[in-house]
């Protein structure tokens, strides 16, 4: 290679590595920008499909207290939490209590399979790309949000739930 190739070579990788390192400072910045979720604040809306393949809307959930509960089929808490939600579900679902499980990532089939094992009658919704996830900055599974009437936060549970611990902050999001 002579001087004038090698010259033109350095120059193009000196710009690739300032690109590189703009980019990776512009996503740092930008991911710093994401609010996190946090407990008093509004829960910020979002639109998934249903496991039946209709469209819902958090928003349109206003005016009851929601328990919005992020996991997966191969995550062993999501699995043992699940019969004691679908036991709170269908004992305050008439006060309005509405539980939402959102599912990060998984495949239709997949998840019909282990919502038909385990029994669930709760809407699920497919978060398939992890645009949900990311919005809400959800970490460990099983996380769960108890979401009021007004769609404010109550309350943020990272890691599995008891049954009493799902009973009492449900009831703590229906009072409100």
């Amino acid at each position: 290679m002579n001087r004038k190739t090698r010259y033109w070579v350095r120059r193009v990788l000196m710009l690739i590595m300032v690109g590189a390192v703009a980019f990776a400072i512009y996503k740092t910045v930008s991911d710093g920008e994401k609010q996190t979720v946090e407990e008093g604040m509004e829960a910020p809306d979002f639109q998934l499909q249903t496991l039946d393949g209709k469209e819902m809307k958090l928003s349109e959930l206003r005016g009851r207290a929601v328990l919005l509960n992020f996991w997966a089929t191969w995550c062993e808490p999501c699995r043992d939490e699940m019969p004691a939600i679908q036991k709170v579900y269908e004992k305050h679902r008439d006060k309005g209590l509405v539980v939402v499980g959102v599912n990060i990532a998984e495949s239709q089939l997949t998840v019909k399979g282990f919502v038909r094992q385990l029994d669930l009658s709760f809407p699920i919704l497919l978060d398939k790309e992890r645009k949900v996830v990311d919005q809400y900055r959800i970490g460990p599974i099983p996380t769960s949000l108890f979401i009021d009437k007004d769609g404010k936060v109550v309350r943020i549970v990272k890691g599995q739930m008891d049954d009493v611990q799902i009973e009492t902050y449900a009831l703590e999001a229906l009072s409100r």
